[in-house]
C-alpha cells in the first residue's frame, strides 16, 4: 500500500539515485548496539523472533515517513514542530531521556567497534574505541553535509555482511518461515526482549534525525520548505516514501538476518547468553567458521561509523532546535558552535560510559527498553503535527500514514505496558 496518494509513477534507477535521509536512517538502525540486541534475541528464542522485525517493517515505514514528511512540508526539525503542541517542559523531559538513550547507546557502540577492531586487527581496544570516536566527531564538525552524507551512504554496505553471514550456514528455510509466521514463545521473559526490539527498531533518535536531515536536504539544495513551494509537492512526497520504503526495507532485512544467524548458530548448540556484538562475533568462529566471524566483525565497525554520528547528530538537533540555536551539519563550527558542542560532548559522555565502571550490557538493554517507552508519547505528538493543517497546510499525513502510524504507537504502547506489568 503506497503512503503517499500524490506521487505519480516514475522509473526505479532515479528514484534509487536519490535515496539519502531514508536509506541513512535505516541504516543506521543497526548499529552495534541493535546488533547487540538483535543477536541476544536470535540466540535466547532461536527463530521465534524473526516476526518481530516483519511486523515492524510497515510501522517504522509509517512513523519515519512521517517525521520525513514533517521536516520537509515545514522546513523545521521535530523538536520545533513538537513545541507547537506539546508544553515546553515535556519536549525537555523527552529530549532528555533521549540524551540520556543515546549517550549509552554512543558509549556501547563505540566500545563494541573497539572490540570488534581488537579481534580483526589485534590492536589495543581502548586505542581503537577513542581513534573511532575522534574520526566520528571530526568528520561530523569539520566536513560539510553534502560530502558526509555521501561517505554514510557508502557505509551502509557494511549491513550487507549479515547477509553473507547466512550463507556460510545450513538454514532449514521451511521452518524459518513456520516460526516466523508461528512462533512459539515461552511463558515469561521475551515480553522485555520484544520492546527491546521495538526500542532499537523504531527509535526516538531516528525521528528527530531523519526529519531533521529533509531539512539539511532542502537547505543545501536551496529548496523551500513545501508548505512555502506545493509545486515541488509531488517529486519531494514521491522521493521521501521510495527513500523510506527502501531504507527502512534495508534496515528490517538485515535485522533479520542477524536474528536468524544468531539463532541457526548460537541457539542451536545451546548458546542463550549473548550480550555483546563481540560476544555473537566469538561464537560464530568455532560454530560457522573464520569468514562469518570476520564479516561479523566487521559489520560491527562499519555500522558504528554509520550509527554514532546518527545518535550524536539527533541529540544536537534535538536540542539545539528546542533552545532555538542555530543547528546544521553543513554550517562550519564558528556558525553553530552550540549545535556541534552538544555533538561532542554526547560523544566524550559516551566514552566516559565505556570507563566509569557502569555495567555496559545492562545499561544498553535499559537503554533500548527506554527508548521503546519514549516513542510513545513522541510518535503520538507527531501524528498530531502531521494531521494539522495548520503546521502541514495541505500536505497532511496520508490516510495509510495515519492508519499505520498510530497501529506502532499503539503497538510500542502495549509492549512498554505489557513489560511493566511481567517485572
Amino acid at each position: 500500500m503506497a503512503l503517499d496518494d500524490e506521487a505519480e509513477r516514475k522509473p526505479l534507477a532515479p528514484r534509487l539515485r536519490r535515496l539519502g535521509p531514508g536509506l541513512i536512517t535505516g541504516a543506521a538502525d543497526d548499529d552495534p548496539s541493535g546488533i547487540a540486541t538483535y543477536s541476544q534475541a536470535g540466540a535466547q528464542f532461536g527463530l521465534n523472533m524473526l516476526w518481530t522485525v516483519v511486523l515492524t517493517y510497515p510501522l517504522m515505514v509509517a512513523v519515519q515517513s512521517i517525521s520525513a514528511r514533517i521536516g520537509r512540508v515545514t522546513g523545521h526539525g521535530l523538536s520545533t514542530n513538537l513545541g507547537k503542541i506539546l508544553p515546553r517542559w515535556l519536549v525537555t523531559a523527552l529530549v532528555g531521556l533521549l540524551f540520556f538513550a543515546n549517550t549509552i547507546n554512543i558509549g556501547a557502540d563505540l566500545a563494541a567497534m573497539g572490540a570488534a577492531g581488537r579481534l580483526v586487527t589485534g590492536a589495543n581496544q581502548h586505542l581503537l574505541t577513542i581513534a573511532f570516536a575522534l574520526i566520528t566527531v571530526l568528520l561530523q564538525v569539520f566536513v560539510p553535509y553534502h560530502r558526509y552524507v555521501s561517505l554514510l551512504k557508502w557505509l551502509t554496505l557494511a549491513l550487507f555482511a549479515y547477509v553473507a553471514v547466512v550463507f556460510s550456514v545450513k538454514i532449514d528455510w521451511g521452518q524459518v518461515a513456520i516460526h516466523t509466521i508461528f512462533p512459539r514463545l515461552p511463558d515469561q521473559g521475551w515480553i522485555v526482549v520484544v520492546v527491546a526490539v521495538f526500542g532499537t527498531t523504531i527509535s526516538p533518535y531516528l525521528f528527530f534525525w531523519q526529519s531533521s536531515e529533509e531539512v539539511e536536504e532542502e537547505e543545501a539544495k536551496g529548496a523551500a520548505p513545501l508548505i512555502a513551494a506545493p509545486e515541488a509537492a509531488a517529486e519531494e512526497l514521491d522521493r521521501i516514501r521510495w527513500d523510506t520504503f527502501i531504507g527502512m526495507g534495508v534496515s528490517n532485512l538485515i535485522a533479520f538476518f542477524i536474528i536468524l544467524t544468531t539463532a541457526v548458530t548460537l541457539n542451536t548448540h545451546g548458546i542463550t547468553d549473548i550480550q555483546t556484538s563481540e560476544q555473537a562475533a566469538l561464537a560464530l568462529r568455532p560454530i560457522a567458521g573464520q569468514m562469518a566471524f570476520l564479516l561479523f566483525a566487521l559489520g560491527v565497525v562499519g555500522t558504528g561509523l554509520l550509527g554514532v554520528p546518527v545518535l550524536a547528530g539527533s541529540v544536537g538537533y534535538a536540542i539545539g532546535e528546542l533552545r532555538g540555536w542555530t543547528c546544521g551539519l553543513e554550517r562550519k563550527p564558528r556558525e553553530a558552535p552550540a549545535f556541534y558542542a552538544v555533538i561532542v560532548g554526547a560523544v566524550v559522555l559516551g566514552l566516559v560510559v565505556d570507563y566509569s565502571g557502569l555495567d555496559p550490557i545492562k545499561a544498553l538493554f535499559w537503554s533500548a527498553v527506554v527508548n521503546g517507552v519514549t516513542a510513545v508519547p513522541i510518535m503520538a505528538a507527531m501524528m498530531l503535527v502531521a494531521s494539522r493543517r495548520q503546521e502541514m497546510g495541505p500536505f497532511v499525513a496520508t490516510r495509510a500514514q495515519v492508519v499505520f502510524g498510530w497501529l506502532a504507537t499503539l503497538v510500542m504502547a502495549v509492549a512498554a505496558v505489557g513489560m511493566f506489568l511481567t517485572l
